[in-house]
């Protein structure tokens, strides 16, 4: 069990003990080895002994109820000193953090305080006195910062879940470089009291997490206004649930992607707009001019002044406290005026403007959470160009006033991680959350660096009601598609995104229109193909399926989650000079390169 879901429901129906859940971690945490990990770690003693507490308590309807979760060290755990990664920054909160105190009442063990970059202030994760968390994928690669901690910590397997926060990325870029989950949620809609500013106005409590319905539960949590924080505020909160999958999602032109020469990462993302099509998304093309201006006015402007604030005090008394690297980006050079702090705040008014009018009609946004990986040998010999390549994509969410989720979209052989990160104007999480979930689950990873298997998805509010039959779709009746309107006539409705496990090839049957497909079951050389799952009741079920034609049938298709449903299958020899079109990775994707224009991602 890795999951925060599935350790919670072991919890609650007796399978597993919450102090043996507790010790795991510490197991884990000691074959890992990795003393740049923590920071700060809280002896095992004392958190089986919170566990032995909690377990006595019972459950009561916790929805953390004994899960081991680390936290970020710029944010407050009584108990625990508070560093941000400078020791003679050191000091020991007599209260937590407002996100911290959520997570206790809702029965989580703070097992720990990670390590990061220095004030926050980095995206690589090697600007620390502590030393460099280990990538847990790939060890010469950099864990991304600043979250550094936090993010290793998951990915390797120490917990389920961990805190750290995001002001330019830092709660995206190590997600997206270690296979994980980065939940970065609205402005405002966590409490950032007790939490070490960074750029105040700008800082985010952010989620890691081994899947979307971990992250969610989390935010669940420790969202929420809070009386004493001036900076939170009201935002609108969903539910992260199913939904249709007919969605408009942006992506950079073809100009406008950056991947540093990497051709590998660039054939990801390539691949992730092929799979965002597949599950029924609308790819628009869009121009990314006002968010890169927008990135740079994040440490070219004046809110690296807000950065000073925090050290301003420290530099003064002791500068050699600080990195050579953090006084160069915070201090090195004069600080803008207050003209200056106020033309910028027009010129960003102006590209805010111009950002919500480019994505009018737009669901989400959609682009790489890294243009490429950076290895420990980079970043020591240019650590400052190579930590700002890693910002290429993540700098402008913020300033923006814009909500992010980072999700994995491909894992090498080699254990190279890439990600995609989803972003939407403020309020729109739980739409994030719908579409991420639904394009990780597509993807068939394994969880973080574990190699454990993808766990299927929390049954939503949205699920198929009783009295209706469940049916995979993976062609023309797919939402959107020609024959969708059969399954709606017969009182159909969508209940998720999904795929099949990689047992199956697709093929374009000759004929039509409309064209049709053919899925395959087959022994060796299968792949997973994106699918539908909609419910039909009962009788409408019956009617549909006596109207299939051969050499089409009905048949059980299983699918990347491990689960089973019925679903569209296709007579072997009904294949004979029909086209494979299974490395589209579905039937949406392959329908819409006939169409194709020239200079739209692919």
């Amino acid at each position: 069990m890795h999951t925060l879901g599935e350790l919670l429901a072991a919890h609650i129906d007796g399978r597993r003990g919450i102090a043996e859940t507790v010790a795991a971690s510490y197991a884990r945490l000691g074959e890992v080895s990795d003393p740049a990990l923590f920071i700060a770690l809280k002896p095992e003693a004392e958190a089986l002994a919170e566990a032995a507490r909690l377990q006595a308590e019972g459950h009561r309807g916790r929805g953390l109820w004994g899960i081991p979760i680390a936290v970020k060290d710029n944010i407050d755990v009584m108990g625990l000193p508070t560093t941000a990664a400078c020791p003679d920054f050191l000091y020991r909160p007599t209260q937590d953090a407002a996100a911290v105190a959520r997570l206790r009442a809702a029965g989580a063990i703070i097992i720990g305080k990670t390590n990061l970059d220095q004030f926050a202030t980095g995206l690589n994760g090697t600007r620390s006195p502590y030393g460099t968390p280990r990538n847990a994928l790939k060890p010469d690669l950099v864990p991304g910062g600043s979250s550094s901690g936090s993010a290793s910590a998951v990915a390797a397997g120490v917990v389920p879940v961990a805190l750290g926060t995001d002001t330019a990325g830092s709660g995206r870029v190590p997600a997206g470089l270690q296979n994980l989950v980065g939940l970065k949620p609205s402005l405002g809609l966590v409490s950032t009291v007790g939490v070490v500013p960074a750029c105040r106005t700008l800082d985010c409590v952010s989620v890691f997490a081994l899947t979307v319905d971990d992250a969610m539960a989390v935010l669940e949590v420790i969202a929420g206004p809070e009386a004493t924080d001036p900076f939170s505020r009201p935002v609108k909160r969903g539910r992260l649930g199913a939904s249709p999958p007919h969605r408009r999602l942006a992506v950079p032109r073809a100009d406008d992607l950056d991947f540093d020469g990497d051709s590998a990462a660039e054939a990801s993302f390539a691949l992730a707009v092929d799979r965002a099509r597949s599950l029924g998304a609308t790819i628009v093309p869009i121009d990314m001019t006002p968010f890169h201006e927008t990135a740079r006015l994040l440490y070219d402007g004046p809110w690296v002044a807000e950065r000073f604030l925090t050290i301003r005090d420290l530099l003064a008394r002791d500068p050699e406290a600080i990195l050579p690297v953090i006084r160069d980006v915070v201090a090195g050079r004069p600080l803008p005026d207050a003209a200056d702090a106020f033309a910028a705040q027009y010129r960003l008014a102006e590209l805010a403007l111009g950002a919500r009018t480019m994505l009018n009609g737009i669901d989400a946004m959609m682009v790489p959470t890294a243009p490429r990986p950076v290895t420990l040998a980079e970043i020591a010999a240019d650590p400052v160009g190579k930590n700002s390549l890693l910002g290429r994509y993540t700098n402008f969410v913020n300033l923006l006033d814009m909500c992010a989720l980072a999700v994995p979209a491909s894992l090498a052989a080699d254990g190279t991680a890439a990600g995609v990160t989803f972003i939407a104007p403020s309020g729109e999480d739980a739409t994030l959350a719908t579409l991420g979930r639904a394009f990780h689950q597509a993807s068939g990873l394994s969880l973080g660096g574990t190699g454990a298997p993808l766990p299927p998805p929390t049954p939503s509010e949205e699920a198929a009601a009783p009295g209706t039959i469940e049916i995979a779709v993976v062609g023309a009746h797919l939402s959107g598609m020609p024959l969708n309107g059969e399954l709606t006539a017969l009182g159909a409705s969508f209940v998720r995104a999904a795929a099949t496990a990689a047992r199956y090839r697709l093929y374009a049957l000759p004929g039509g229109p409309p064209a049709r497909p053919g899925l395959i079951r087959v022994g060796d050389g299968g792949a997973a193909v994106a699918l539908e799952i909609w419910a039909l009741p009962a009788e409408g079920f019956g009617r549909f399926v006596a109207g299939i034609p051969s050499p089409l049938g009905i048949g059980t298709l299983d699918l990347a989650d491990g689960t089973r449903v019925k679903g569209f299958l296709c007579e072997t020899i009904a294949t004979e000079g029909a086209r494979d079109v299974t490395g589209f990775g579905g039937w949406r994707a392959f329908v819409a390169s006939l169409t194709q224009p020239q200079g739209v991602p692919a």
